[in-house]
């Protein structure tokens, strides 16, 4: 027993040892604790949905104090490139200067200003402000002296009854102003300082967008009623901003529908750019150093795109009243250093909140920079990182494609252009994979179509003179003329001659339920090909995702639904047809689309967007065919006039979505009712446990 016990002792010391040892490794081993970020990070895929990714930025800090000055009520702020930071202090009346860590360096236009709203910062250091209350621009030198006031310009196209209440404002290399004021619909105010301020005019006026209202009300209304209907005048711009190549970025509130939310404009004022996704409530924008656009909305939520409006990032939020680094209760403006760090204006909070990218944003913009460069096979490394931490960003994916077509590597460029989900580019490189294998297979092509050609004509001579394939001919024709095979092959008369079709169903028994079920399951089973084996430039729906069981009940609900309504819908109106006459006539009218449909899938596969118009005038024939066959298969059977037919069709129309919203209603129902007694019987089983 000693020897065990021995072992024993033994096994607990070494026992005690090492966990003394792992103890004291991690009170000696300093440990980095990461938060979470308050909010998610999304980005935009090919399809356009809004999907999560990884964290880009990281709240690093905030600033809400210039040395021992608060801010008040702060509505702008610029960040120089030596990285000094100019804050529009409204309430305080001052513009407030500070480095990137909050440190005073300046105060301007204490005494002087009145309602600073918007600044800009020129490369030497003379500060624009725009005073609002005070109707003015007042230009200061890097010393905080006065040394221009701009006021309202006296020019009869500015407008005699238009206030100057400038309230952001951006200057160009050559001085020129561009100033937005408060309730002028008519464009961004161009001002230039020859002659003490010379208005040039308005620059990028939004659009207005005219709705099917708009157009109804200038058709049936008076001139008179129209003069006193609100007018629909133009969003002004709430922010812009100018780059180093002159190109001014304005965000607008209420212009994500009309496509004036971003927009990016030329010297001549035209757009340049349709994000892939915007906000409705957006308050700043900025350029970064890589010519991508980061833009803020007022509810604190952070856009990042790249130069053409491509979708990098989105994320922050609103801040419910936690106080929580990284969300907003009104941002204002936004802005970007060297470092790619992001700086935005809370003015509700009264503070300035920082964001640093993370790894993954720095591999982007690195990708970005060697990209929108040119340099695509530089960018491929880069972007491969990238890859590798989210297989799924469609950016890179589509910037990958990009390398390999330049690289002239079609296949793998079509491949990352699928993934991408870039039907532009995956067409770029399909075309140049498909003449390649026109050059190499063109011989071959040619020679088997003379030679199965040759064979036709062959087997059409031995006929004319042995009869050899009598007994094949024979066979075939008798196996026509079975009973199911016959009323099958109807389906090609009567697209052909609908009228007289219509008389065969009707009066011959040309047909019968069995043959009418068969035509719609092959309809089902060709609907199905269609939307998941066509070619990827014109299929509708995600590669990998497939809805067959919902797809195949959705077809045959549909049917049914339509059948039985036009029957009814047909009797109340002294129709002639049965219900099974419209069945059976109903399954002949998918005729067109069994036979031309799987030529369109075909087509689909071997096209570019070049040829695309083929597709799409095919299928507006097959359906333009399927509505006449259905016209006048109605009309046939029921002994309709044309007027009589077009009144039972929109009654059929009116009274299936009438059935289909009492479904709804009724599954609604339902299912409060189903809660209700759960919620009932869950608190009855509570009831009876406390007992």
């Amino acid at each position: 027993m000693k020897p065990f016990k021995s072992l024993v002792e033994s096994a607990k010391t070494i026992t005690i040892f090492v966990l003394i040892s792992v103890t004291a490794t991690f009170l000696l081993t300093p440990i980095s604790v990461f938060a979470d970020t308050p909010y998610k990070t999304f980005t935009l895929d090919g399809y356009g949905r809004v999907v999560e990714t990884q964290s880009a930025y990281i709240p690093l800090t905030t600033i809400n104090k210039a040395g021992e000055h608060s801010f008040k009520n702060a509505s702008d702020m610029k960040i120089t490139d030596d990285e000094q930071i100019y804050i529009a202090d409204t309430g305080g009346k001052r513009v407030l200067v500070t480095d990137i860590n909050g440190n005073l360096l300046r105060i301007y236009g204490e005494g002087v200003l009145n309602e600073p709203t918007g600044i800009f910062v020129t490369d030497d250091k003379y500060l624009y402000v725009a005073d609002k209350s005070a109707q003015k621009v007042i230009v200061m030198d890097p010393e905080g002296e006065v040394v221009k006031e701009y006021t309202k310009p006296d020019h009869p196209l500015y407008g005699r009854g238009v206030e100057f209440k400038p309230q952001k404002l951006a200057v160009d290399a050559k001085g020129i102003m561009y100033v937005i004021c408060e309730g002028n619909t008519n464009g961004i105010v161009q001002i230039s300082p020859v002659d003490g301020g010379t208005f040039l005019g308005y620059y990028g006026t939004n659009i207005t967008s005219v709705n099917f209202l708009d157009i109804f009300r200038r058709a049936i209304l008076t001139e008179e009623q129209l003069a006193k209907l609100p007018k629909k005048l133009p969003k002004t711009p709430k922010n812009l901003f100018i780059d180093k190549k002159g190109l001014v970025y304005t965000v607008t509130q209420g212009g994500a529908q009309d496509n004036t939310g971003l927009r990016k404009l030329n010297v001549a004022g035209n757009n340049l750019l349709q994000p892939d996704y915007t906000d409705a409530l957006l308050s700043a924008v900025s350029v970064g150093n890589y010519e991508n656009i980061y833009v803020v909305s007022e509810q604190g939520y952070i856009y990042e795109y790249n130069k053409d409006g491509s979708l990098l990032f989105i994320f922050g939020g609103k801040d419910s009243g936690h106080l929580r680094i990284g969300l907003f209760q009104k941002a204002v403006a936004i802005d970007v250093d060297k470092s790619d760090n992001i700086f935005v204006l809370d003015q509700e909070k009264n503070e300035i909140q920082v964001f640093k990218p993370t790894e993954f944003a720095n591999l982007v913009h690195d990708a970005l920079y060697l990209y929108q460069s040119g340099r695509y096979e530089e960018s491929r490394e880069p972007l491969q990182e990238v890859i590798k931490m989210n297989s799924l960003f469609d950016y890179a994916n589509q910037a990958i494609g990009q390398a390999y077509l330049q690289k002239e590597d079609y296949p793998m460029a079509m491949r990352y252009f699928r993934i991408a989900k870039d039907r532009d580019g995956y067409s770029d490189a399909y075309w140049e994979v498909r003449n390649i294998w026109l050059q190499n297979n063109l011989v071959t092509i040619l020679l088997i179509l003379v030679i199965i050609t040759a064979l036709w004509e062959l087997a059409k001579f031995m006929q004319k003179k042995t009869q050899v394939f009598n007994p094949v001919i024979a066979a075939v024709r008798s196996h026509k003329k079975r009973s199911l095979i016959s009323k099958l092959n109807y389906t090609w008369y009567f697209i052909r001659h609908p009228i007289d079709g219509c008389y065969g169903i009707k009066a011959e028994n040309k047909a019968s339920y069995l043959c009418a079920n068969i035509l719609l399951f092959l309809f089902i089973i060709v609907f199905l090909v269609n939307k998941y084996a066509a070619g990827f430039i014109v299929k509708t729906v995600p590669d990998g995702r497939y809805d067959i069981f919902s797809d195949i009940g959705g077809i045959v609900a549909s049917f049914l639904l339509f059948s039985i309504c036009s029957y009814l819908v047909c009797t109340i109106n002294d129709g002639e047809a049965t219900f099974k006459q419209l069945y059976q006539a109903y399954t002949y009218t998918f005729g067109p689309y069994l036979i031309i449909k799987i030529i369109i899938v075909l087509l689909s596969n071997v096209i570019t967007y070049n040829e695309i118009f083929l597709v799409q005038f095919s299928n507006f024939c097959l359906y333009a065919w399927m509505l006449v066959l259905l016209f006048i298969a109605i009309k046939e059977l029921n002994g309709y006039t044309v007027r009589e037919t077009v009144k039972v069709i929109l009654l059929t129309v009116f009274f299936a979505l009438i059935v289909v919203l009492l479904i709804f209603i009724m599954y609604v129902l339902t299912t409060q009712v189903y809660d209700f007694i759960e919620s009932m019987i869950g608190e009855a089983v509570y009831r009876i446990e406390q007992l």
